[in-house]
């Protein structure tokens, strides 16, 4: 049984190495990244066993995608290998220390093709299926196996865990606020920012979200922290401060935090703390996920400043 189960699209990345404009580069990192896969790497490296679903191409940066996931430790078995598409790509620019600006070149890629099809049946056998606002806006195709995906786990007593990640290029607020309302009642678990709380719902709290059906509402207030709403009981936690590095993959690395601690068999409260303590990690580091700690890394935080291990 795995203990989580991701499914969205997960792109070729391309950054530069130095802070200041992309054209000045004279050299790009190539990596891997997306929201689902990022959840599905910080569950890994805590621990737990996770899978991916999505479409990757036939290409050299499909290739380079799978790899780094399988590098991680992901269970990859379900993803397609799709000919007649490109592998998505990210475009990420260190414009300045604080700020980062992203592209993407995705219309029209292998991952915005995923379909039902590509939803396994050993779905049914999963803990939790975490899912996300971004895959449904790809297409419909995409939007048609996302909601295959969440009934299938919810018909077989899978946990349901969505994060609304909304992406304003990939749909208008008002599609994006249908389609979320309705995956959100099907939801046991949600995630949203206060934006996109407000968005979806009209009101930028837990409550907010529970009115729509989840036992667990949380509500990611970025340097604030976070608060939640767990079978009507209150909670909230604060943010682990340190310096930002590159504040993209914070919300994920939240979420990967959270289920984990979840799956683990801690209370609300450490499941907020756990999230906040991963979304700290992942904005320290450059990178989406790359910065996320091992299971043993976790305190990691709590040692002094300049401190050498040894």
């Amino acid at each position: 049984m795995t203990d989580v189960v991701t499914m969205g699209e997960t792109m070729a990345v391309f950054s530069n190495a130095d802070v200041g404009p992309l054209r000045h580069a004279t050299h790009l990192r190539l990596g891997a990244a997306g929201a689902e896969s990022t959840v599905a790497i910080g569950v890994s490296r805590l621990g737990l066993s996770a899978a991916y679903i999505g479409r990757v191409g036939a290409d050299e940066l499909g290739r380079a995608v799978l790899a780094r996931l399988r590098g991680e430790g992901l269970d990859v078995s379900a993803v397609r290998v799709d000919p007649d598409a490109p592998t998505g790509l990210m475009v990420k620019e260190r414009r300045t220390t604080r700020v980062s600006r992203v592209v993407y070149y995705r219309s029209g890629s292998a991952g915005s093709r995923l379909s039902v099809e590509d939803v396994p049946a050993s779905l049914a056998a999963a803990k939790v299926l975490h899912v996300s606002g971004v895959t449904p806006a790809l297409s419909e195709s995409a939007l048609a196996a996302t909601r295959h995906a969440v009934r299938t786990a919810k018909d077989a007593g899978v946990t349901v865990s969505l994060d609304y990640n909304y992406r304003a290029a990939l749909w208008t607020p008002e599609r994006a606020r249908d389609v979320l309302r309705e995956l959100t009642a099907d939801a046991d678990i949600v995630f949203a920012g206060e934006d996109e709380a407000r968005l979806v719902t009209g009101g930028a709290t837990p409550r907010d979200l529970a009115a729509y059906g989840p036992a667990q509402a949380v509500v990611k207030l970025g340097a604030a922290g976070a608060v939640a709403l767990v079978d009507g009981a209150a909670y909230r936690a604060a943010a682990v401060p340190v310096p930002v590095a590159d504040p993209v993959g914070a919300g994920d690395a939240f979420v990967a935090g959270y289920l984990a601690a979840l799956l683990q068999g801690q209370d609300p409260g450490e499941r907020l703390r756990a999230g906040c303590r991963l979304g700290a990690f992942a904005v320290s580091v450059p990178g989406d996920w790359e910065g996320l700690p091992l299971a043993h890394e976790v305190g990691l935080l709590d040692e002094a400043d300049g401190e050498v291990l040894r």
